[in-house]
């Protein structure tokens, strides 16, 4: 069991509060993603749950049981760290094996942890090799094998994939995913990149400076932005924030409304402007489309093989019902 319980949590390092109190259920088996921008406070929450911090205020339950004053390694946690951590002098299968071997785990339940964990990460080969002699992926996936062999309540990743390429992000991001499947244990994985969160979260929690401001599925918070912090920061491209007469016309501070929802044509619409930025990527095609009367840059996603180019004269219709109202204190607007 691993479910997660923090209770008017709150963490101030001197005179300098950067956890204000704050409430959060993480349920057995959940993928829960902590986002936002640096300094926002997602890692330190996560360093409080692991006990790695200390909280200066509130109290945190694991499996309903008292874990604040626990240290880490009684709290029934794995962590994966964005340094990977490994031992470079000892082989993969020593390096797995060594928070067994500290525990004094019988040695024939350490090889059989180490091969299963082994076989699910796609290391059995490698096992006899050291870490310098394997690629950034596999480094993380040894990472992720030595967590794996503690059987923990849950793991802990702090932006694990933050050292990786581009492609190698995508498919240790795949294998992560493909791994809470089958191990149907809690995860709690910080990230600062928004994507990140969207394809691998069943609950994302959205953090600015310390503060809560949202937390849901990926598609709550994609349809459903409760602010304009949320709806600015979820979502790629990020959505359009229009403000001045438009949104007053509309009964709104600001208004939004998303790349997608927003219709290009070169005869009519209610909007008018000009293609600065094209950005062709294949299946489909972002126009950054300025001189509108709008003030805002507008960001459109199309087709990719709609045929228009930089400088093109172009006409935007947005769909009526999936524009978003904000007050002036950048709330949703029911």
């Amino acid at each position: 069991m691993g479910r997660i319980t923090l209770e008017n949590v709150q963490k101030s390092f001197g005179d300098v509060e950067v956890i204000p109190p704050l409430d959060l259920t993480i349920e057995d088996g959940e993928f829960v993603v902590f986002v936002g921008p640096s300094g926002c406070g997602k890692s330190t929450l996560l360093r409080l749950i692991a006990g790695l911090e200390d909280v200066s205020g509130g109290e945190i339950r694991i499996d309903g049981k008292p874990a604040t004053d626990l240290p880490p390694a009684k709290r029934g946690l794995a962590m994966v760290f964005q340094s990977y951590a490994l031992y470079p002098h000892m082989s993969v299968r020593k390096n797995i094996a060594f928070p067994m071997k500290m525990a004094k785990v019988p040695e024939d339940e350490q090889k059989r942890r180490i091969e299963s964990a082994a076989h699910a990460l796609n290391l059995t080969d490698y096992l006899d090799r050291r870490p310098g002699q394997l690629s950034g992926g596999q480094r993380q996936r040894v990472a992720i094998g030595r967590a794996i062999v503690r059987e923990p309540a849950a793991f802990l990743f702090d932006e694990p994939l933050s050292n990786l390429d581009a492609a190698l992000r995508v498919g240790m991001r795949l294998e992560i995913s493909e791994l809470h499947t089958r191990l149907a244990t809690t995860m709690v994985y910080v990230t600062h990149d928004q994507v990140e969160a969207m394809t691998m979260a069943d609950k994302i929690v959205v953090l600015r400076a310390g503060h809560i401001e949202q937390v849901g599925s990926p598609l709550e918070l994609y349809r459903s932005p409760r602010n304009l912090f949320v709806a600015g920061f979820i979502g790629s491209p990020k959505m359009n924030l229009i403000d001045g007469p438009e949104a007053a016309r509309r009964g709104a501070h600001t208004i939004g409304i998303r790349p997608e929802h927003i219709d290009v044509s070169t005869e009519e619409g209610v909007w008018h402007g000009t293609i600065g930025v094209a950005e062709h990527l294949g299946s489909d095609t972002f126009f950054h489309v300025h001189e509108t009367g709008l003030a805002e840059t507008v960001t459109i996603r199309a087709d990719g093989e709609i045929g228009l180019h930089h400088g093109d004269r172009v006409y935007l219709t947005p769909h009526p019902d999936k524009i978003h109202r904000f007050d002036e204190g950048g709330l949703l607007i029911a």
